[in-house]
Order: C-alpha cells, then structure tokens, then sequence
C-alpha cells in the first residue's frame, strides 16, 4: 500500500484520513463538525485496539519489516548523550552495516553497537541492506574488547535479516567472524544487554546477541530463519511464509516463553513506526533499569550468570525406547 501502510491497517488509515478530512474542512469552512469528529474518533481508537491487540505472528513479522520503523540510529539519537562513531575492523575496511561507538546513558559510559538499515534505496545500498559483512563483526569485536579494557557495558541493538550470504563474504570468513563474536561475547567481563529492535535473522543477529539480558520490542521478530526462507524448505512455496510464522514461535511473546528472551519492550499502540519518540523513551526505560541492575553484580558471578542463561536454553526431552521401558 502506499505510504508504507500495511493491508490489515487499511480500514484504520481510511478511517484516520476521513477524520482528517473533516478537521481540514471545518478549519477552511468554519463549520463545527466537533461532534462528528469526535464519535470518528472513538470509532478509529476502538479499530485500533482492535487490530493491534489480535496479530498474527506473520502481521507482527510485517510490522518488524515496516519501511518507516524506527532504525538503530533513530533510537540511539533518543536515549544516548553524546554519541561519539567508531569505524573500521582494522583488518579489512568499514561496513556500513554495523554502526558501533561510545556514548552516555544518564551519565553512564557505555559502547553501542547496532545493525543499521537504509531508510531509502541509496543508504540500503551503502548498507548492505542491514546484512553485515565479516568485517562489520570484527569491527564490533574490536569495540567489545575495547570496551572491556576500560569497564564500559556495552549495548546491541539487533536488527538484520541474516549476515550477508555473498561468495565475497565467506572468503573473507563469515562464519569464523561470528563464532568468534559468539565465543568473546560468552567470556566478556562487562555487563551486555541486548534490544532486539526489528528483525533478529539468524547468526547474523547472534554474532552481537550475546547478552546478560536480552530485551525485544513487542513486534519485533528473532528467528533462526526467516518465515519465507522456512516456507521454502517444508512447503516448497514461500507463499506459506505465515504458517512458518506461526510455526518459528518468532514472536516476543513466543520466545519470552520459551525463556530465549528475558523482557518485552511495550511499543505504541499501532507500532513503532506509530511514535519513534515514545518507543525510544521505552527502550531507555528498560535498558538504564537492567544495566543498573547488571552493574551491581560482580564480574564472576556476571559470566556465571550468562552461560547458565544459555546453557538452559533448548532443553529437550529423549524419549526411552520400548525396550528400556520394557526392562525399567
């Protein structure tokens, strides 16, 4: 739909625009359409809540994909002083698609380090669609081991479908950057939160989402891979791309469920994209609360804590043979 509105929105928009339409017109005619407005009004709150409290997980992956949703920049601007960008792997280049440096959170020093998208075709190019490359990890390792060294936590927001799957990229070494990432995050003695900002696709988002506390936006979405991507697998047809939703449990609240996530960041009704501001003051709100309840813990009981919270995650059940239970 235009405007980067999506289809289950429509009856809303229409409905939002009509009252628009009628606040325009009693400004240009004088004509007090006060009560008419107002009943309007009530009507589109009432669709709203009614929409956003019942989305299907593949409604909430759309959302997550919204062309006007807030990027890492975006948030960064909002909850962060002074936020000072740090470039290069010092190995091979700069990739645009992980932003990473130093900033403030209520006077706390701290490194950022983010997956950024392009808002329009030329910055999705110079990004590389928010798909980073082996360097973008490295340079995000050198900022997490910059960051140990002086005493800095540091914070990730994730937000990529997938680390960049190029020829160019597996010569470099993609998979060995991420393992890498995965095994220092794991052993890093700084406090790490994570914020799951829209889509978390894969390795790509694990290589900087290693964290003492893993935080996600109500729609966003965190997946070993994406609905279409698993479409094509089981039903050879990414048009099925909604049941795979379903099936991935890729939802904030699936995975708050199954314990891979430890807190859901409220969005405005309607989504991110609805009120960036107000989002960004929620993710301020959750980040400052767990960081300072991160800091009071001592570096020991820190990593102790972070690889108890991963080693208990994916716990699953063998089921005994006839025969064993048959001799038990």
């Amino acid at each position: 739909m235009p405007n980067g509105n999506l289809d289950f929105e429509r009856p809303l928009v229409e409905l939002e625009s009509r009252i628009e339409e009628l606040r325009r017109f009693t400004k240009e005619k004088g004509i007090d359409l006060s009560a008419e407005i107002a009943t309007l009004e009530k009507k589109a709150a009432e669709l709203q809540k009614e929409i956003y409290d019942n989305l299907t997980p593949g409604q909430r992956v759309r959302l997550a994909r919204h062309p006007k949703r807030p990027l890492a920049l975006d948030i960064i601007k909002l909850v962060f002083e002074e936020f000072t960008e740090l470039h290069g792997d010092r190995l091979y280049r700069d990739d645009q698609a992980i932003v990473g440096g130093l900033a403030f959170l209520e006077g706390i020093p701290v490194t950022i380090i983010a997956e950024q998208r392009g808002r329009d075709t030329k910055e999705n190019i110079a990004r590389n669609f928010g798909m980073p490359y082996p360097e973008g990890y490295r340079k995000a390792l050198r900022l997490m081991k910059q960051a140990e060294k002086f005493g800095r936590p540091v914070i990730t927001f994730i937000d990529t479908p997938g680390a960049f799957p190029g020829l160019e990229a597996e010569e470099r070494g993609q998979a060995e950057a991420i393992a890498v990432n995965l095994m220092h995050m794991s052993r890093l003695q700084v406090p790490i939160v994570v914020v799951v900002l829209g889509e978390g696709g894969s390795g790509g988002a694990l290589a900087i989402g290693v964290g003492d506390r893993i935080l996600m936006l109500e729609n966003a979405q965190y997946s070993v891979i994406s609905p279409e991507g698993c479409a094509a697998i089981l039903w050879h047809d990414a048009s099925f791309a909604n049941e795979a939703a379903a099936a991935l449990k890729i939802t904030a609240k699936d995975l708050m469920e199954l314990g891979v996530i430890d807190e859901i960041v409220p969005e405005p009704l309607g989504g991110a994209h609805r009120d960036a501001t107000q989002t960004a003051a929620n993710i301020k709100e959750a980040v400052l609360r767990n960081l300072q309840d991160l800091l009071k813990i001592d570096v020991k009981t820190l990593l102790e804590q972070r690889y108890a919270k991963f080693r208990k995650m994916g716990v699953f059940y063998r089921r005994k043979s006839a025969d064993a239970e048959s001799e038990g």
